[in-house]
Formats: C-alpha cells, sequence, structure tokens
C-alpha cells in the first residue's frame, strides 16, 4: 500500500517482512480483532520518511499510527494494549502454578504441567517466545538438521501449550510477589492478586548496553541491539561494527555480512570469548575483521543526528575514529529480575540463586532458563531446565497437597 495511511479512519502499523516485533505487533492486533492498515516498507520504501517523521529522523519500526494521530514506536504487547484500551485480565484468581515469562522456558514447563492437569497460566509482559522468538535462525537446536526460524519455533511451543490447556497471557507484566501461609500471591500490572500453589520465574535476560559517550541519543539511529531486526536496514552499506566478541557478536556478525560489504568485531579483551567453531567461521570470511583488546569509547552522530563513526581505544591506548553505517551491540545479558524487588535472593549480577531442585529463597517460588544465576543462557539448556523443574513443581505440590 503506498501513500501516507496515517491519515485514514484506522490504525496504521508500518513495518517489514524481515522485522520479528512487526510480525508480533501484527499478530497482536490480528489476535485481539483491531482493524489496520499494514504498510510494508520494503514494497514501499518512500514511507521511511513517515517513519523518520513521526520518530524525529530514526528509522524506527514497527511504528503504529493511531486515527488521533499519535502513534508508539517498537512498542511492547503491554503498551499497544494499553493504548487500544483492552482487557488483559486472567481468566480466575487461583492458579496450582504461574509462570511469570513465556519464553522457552517457560512453555516448555507449561507444557509438562498441563500434562499433569495443573491448572496453569502463563504471564508474559511482551510476545510468547521470548529471545528465540526474535532470532533470525537456529542452527543448533536439536531436532531440526536444516535449522529452524526463531519466530517458527516460539510458535511452535505456544500452540503446543494452547493445545494442553494452558492459559496464555501476554502483554501482562508482573509487578511483585509474597508468600503466605503456604501460597503464592502474584501481583500483576492489571491490578489482578492471583493465588498460586507454586511460581516459577522465568523472565530470561536482556542485552546491556555500553554506556559509551553518544550511545543513549543513537539508539535506533544507527545503534540496535539486535541483527535481525534491524540488520536488513543496512543493505549495501560499507561497514558495520559488532560490539562485543562472545557467541551472540560473532553470530550475529556472520548474519550482517549479508547485507553489508565489510563488518568489523571489536572485542576488549586479548582473545573473543565466541566458540572455537563461530573463531573458524569469522577468520575465514573474507568480509570480516576482529579487533581484540579495543573498546568503543564514543559515538559520534552526523549533521543529521544519525550515528557516523565510533570511536575506538585500541591496545596502547591508540584512540581512532571509525566511520560506520551502523553498530550492533553484544556486550553481555542482564537479568530482568527488577520487578522482583527483593522477595528472593539474588547472586551479585542480579541473577535468581536457587538451590539444587531450583527453588528460591521464597518459599513456593522457582526460578528456570537464562534469569538463574549459573545456568549456560542456551535455547537447549533452557528447554532441559523448564522440564526439570516443572518436576521440582510437581512434587512441592504434592507435598503441600499432603500437609508436609
Amino acid at each position: 500500500m503506498g501513500g501516507d495511511a496515517a491519515g485514514d479512519s484506522m490504525l496504521v502499523l508500518y513495518g517489514a517482512q524481515w522485522c520479528p516485533d512487526c510480525r508480533r505487533s501484527k499478530a497482536f492486533l490480528a489476535e485481539q480483532r483491531v482493524p489496520f492498515h499494514y504498510v510494508d516498507l520494503e514494497a514501499h520504501p518512500e514511507e521511511n520518511a513517515s517513519v523518520e517523521r513521526y520518530n524525529d529522523g530514526k528509522r524506527i519500526i514497527p511504528t503504529i499510527v493511531f486515527p488521533d494521530g499519535s502513534h508508539l514506536a517498537e512498542p511492547s504487547n503491554e503498551a499497544l494494549a494499553d493504548k487500544l484500551g483492552l482487557s488483559r485480565e486472567a481468566a480466575a484468581s487461583s492458579y496450582d502454578l504461574v509462570i511469570v515469562g513465556g519464553g522457552p522456558t517457560g512453555l516448555t514447563t507449561a507444557i509438562y504441567a498441563a500434562r499433569e492437569n495443573l491448572h496453569t497460566l502463563v504471564l508474559e509482559r511482551s510476545a510468547l517466545g521470548g529471545q528465540a522468538g526474535v532470532t533470525e535462525r537456529l542452527d543448533n537446536y536439536p531436532g531440526f538438521p536444516e535449522g529452524i526460524g526463531g519466530a517458527e519455533l516460539a510458535d511452535r511451543f505456544a500452540r503446543q501449550a494452547a493445545r494442553y490447556g494452558v492459559e496464555l497471557l501476554p502483554a501482562v507484566d508482573v509487578t511483585g510477589l509474597s508468600a503466605d501461609g503456604g501460597a503464592v500471591t502474584v501481583r500483576t500490572s492489571t491490578g489482578q492478586d492471583l493465588q498460586a500453589g507454586a511460581v516459577l520465574v522465568a523472565t530470561g535476560s536482556t542485552y546491556r548496553r555500553t554506556g559509551a559517550e553518544g550511545e543513549a541519543d543513537l539508539i535506533g539511529a544507527g545503534i540496535h541491539f539486535c541483527a535481525t531486526c534491524d540488520g536488513p536496514f543496512y543493505r549495501d552499506a560499507d561497514e558495520l561494527v559488532v560490539i562485543g566478541g562472545g557467541n551472540s557478536g560473532f553470530e550475529e556478525g556472520l548474519f550482517l555480512t549479508q547485507f553489508a560489504r565489510h563488518v568489523t568485531v571489536v572485542e576488549r579483551g586479548p582473545q573473543p570469548k565466541a566458540s572455537r567453531l563461530l573463531q573458524d567461521k569469522v577468520a575465514g570470511h573474507p568480509r570480516m575483521t576482529v579487533l581484540t583488546e579495543t573498546e568503543v569509547s564514543a559515538f559520534v552522530a552526523d549533521d543529521r543526528d544519525r550515528l557516523a563513526s565510533v570511536v575506538l581505544t585500541g591496545p596502547n591506548g591508540l584512540v581512532t575514529e571509525h566511520p560506520v553505517a551502523a553498530a550492533f551491540v553484544f556486550v553481555g545479558l542482564d537479568p530482568n529480575t527488577g520487578w522482583l524487588d527483593g522477595q528472593v535472593a539474588l547472586d551479585a549480577a542480579g541473577f535468581v540463586t536457587t538451590d539444587r531442585m531450583m527453588q528460591t529463597s521464597l518459599p513456593g517460588v522457582f526460578a528456570a532458563g537464562d534469569v538463574r544465576s549459573g545456568s549456560t543462557k542456551q535455547l537447549a539448556s533452557a528447554v532441559g531446565e523448564g522440564a526439570a523443574v516443572a518436576l521440582q513443581i510437581r512434587h512441592h505440590l504434592d507435598a503441600r497437597s499432603a500437609g508436609k
């Protein structure tokens, strides 16, 4: 569809087929039966000007424009639901198990729990599927020798959980937990207090920022945290930089080579932390370079307030300015535990600590997956922890029912 459709009487979503967040927003609107126009920016690149106009010169998608002229840029499902005035209430007030987090760990636990006839609710603040759902392709998940798209795998998890009768409630945040007399109360952002025999914390983690000068002002205007989401904006770019030499940095760097003529990976340590397989792939790629003992000290904007270059501090303190079309940041993960507000014990990095049975310091509350201290932050292990913690929750509920 061409033309600036924002003047129409219904909502307009600007996006692209390759954008996971655009697909999430489209699916959410369709599930809620909200009519909307969809503007495909690949088919109508002239509409990029509309996106930039709404976002102060930044090209951020999805951008959703409402009939009153207001807009949301890259909104969470929760923010979108609130803007639309949609109800996000749980169907019941009491459950055997409430799972906070709808990624692979939470959905696996839900499948196992539902098969044990446990009344189970999954609360997810954004979209079901977690980080796996916004990964372009997964090549190391068992059972898929040709690999599988992250969005497809996430959808399979969610559909399987729904088939077993799990109540799935996206776009609902949890604001706190409390335990009293063996039951756990889950407080939601919609104002509900839900009672649960057990709770699983499976809220995962998010990518960390560098903290370098200029970063905050250029996010979405040349600085990104998801190559899958934003890499296609930079087709035929001369140079992209990836910050972080771990598995994520190397994987996303390789992905970006399908768009840019050259990709430089910047690692502050003396050696990359990526697996040997990934290091060998990058070393053998003719359009990739790895700089070690180097870090970004500043991001520099051009006269349009878009990223133009990064200032690098290398070995022996040598400072250089590196022109780039965009920078993709993969410098570690921060656990999504701020909402717990001291209700359970955390380690020094903010991850949830558990015993061998994956139980936290709060009785009846368990933790698994990326949010748990000591987890391996890999998809296969996240699924494995989801299955393992489901068995521990079953034992806990049985003991509680028996009055032990």
